[in-house]
């Protein structure tokens, strides 16, 4: 059947490029759109629009990172071997996380004067930082490793992954960012 030969009451209305005959209205699509925002009325009101529409683009963005998701990533977090490394730090206990919290406590000490607690507490910190340097050959060797067979092709310098692990293997886990995505233990 011809689209000239039927009637107005024929022709779905809500079908793509739908005009009526000669001398009708064209039919308003309000169903699907959104209706435009009302103009500021003044400057205040339109600098606390436009603030609240950055926190909620940097909330998106936030989520976004917390979540892992590549768009909102910083650039030295995006690419597959960063989140080779991530997972492969993720999935293992560090010694490196110990690293900050025993640098603290020398710190402590050395404020308290006290000879043998400085001692003690500067012997605990360089063998922590000795463990955190082993833990970290470990790391580096086993990201090494993986890159090498998951990723062939890599174009990344593996000076940069070794570099990127440690600084992630010595941040305390819940601080990390994306966040870690594996448990201790799990496989990637």
């Amino acid at each position: 059947m011809n689209t000239e030969t039927r009637s107005d009451e024929e022709i779905v209305h809500g079908s793509r490029g739908y005009t009526p005959g000669k001398g009708k209205a064209t039919p308003k699509r309000s169903d699907g759109r959104r209706k435009p925002e009302p103009p500021p009325a003044n400057r205040r009101e339109a600098y606390k629009r436009a603030r609240e529409k950055s926190k909620g683009d940097r909330a998106e963005a936030m989520a976004g990172m917390r979540a892992g998701d590549e768009r909102y990533l910083m650039p030295r977090d995006k690419g597959p071997e960063r989140k080779l490394v991530r997972d492969i730090v993720d999935s293992r206990r560090t010694v490196g996380t110990w690293f900050f919290g025993s640098a603290f406590v020398v710190l402590l000490g050395s404020a308290t004067g006290q000879a043998g607690f400085v001692m003690y507490a500067q012997l605990l910190w360089f063998l922590i930082a000795f463990a955190t340097l082993v833990d970290t050959v470990l790391i580096c060797r086993k990201v090494g490793k993986l890159v090498r067979e998951r990723l062939p092709k890599s174009t990344v310098r593996v000076s940069s992954l070794y570099f990127y692990a440690f600084m992630r293997g010595i941040t305390f886990r819940r601080l990390r960012m994306p966040q870690p995505r594996l448990k201790f233990g799990e496989k990637f």
